[in-house]
């Protein structure tokens, strides 16, 4: 099993809760609500990520962090976009300096 197996199945459950009734879970209520109350909890959850990492509690980061992916996953899900599409730019990006891909950035 590899490492993307896990987000793949939580991206297969998100996915499923798409046309749900909002009544019926989180994830519904969160789709019901729309893209700018998604991009609210990333937000607070990267926030809840930074506070975290500044207390210096990795045990608590990973919480946060979870739940960052979770909602970004949720916002990826809204425009069509899956883990593989994120896995795949990670392959891109792998081995070219963070200099050098930020810059060809500026280029699109």
């Amino acid at each position: 099993m590899s490492d993307l197996d896990i987000l793949s199945r939580v991206q297969a459950t998100i996915a499923s809760r798409k046309g749900a009734e909002p009544g019926s879970s989180y994830v519904a209520s969160l789709y019901a609500k729309g893209t700018d109350s998604i991009c609210k909890k990333v937000a607070e959850e990267a926030a809840e990520s930074i506070m975290a990492a500044k207390d210096g509690d990795a045990h608590h980061l990973v919480k946060e962090v979870a739940d960052l992916w979770f909602h970004s996953m949720i916002l990826l899900s809204q425009y069509g976009v899956s883990v593989a599409d994120v896995a795949a730019e990670f392959e891109r990006r792998e081995g070219v300096s963070g200099i050098v891909e930020k810059a060809s950035r500026s280029k699109e």
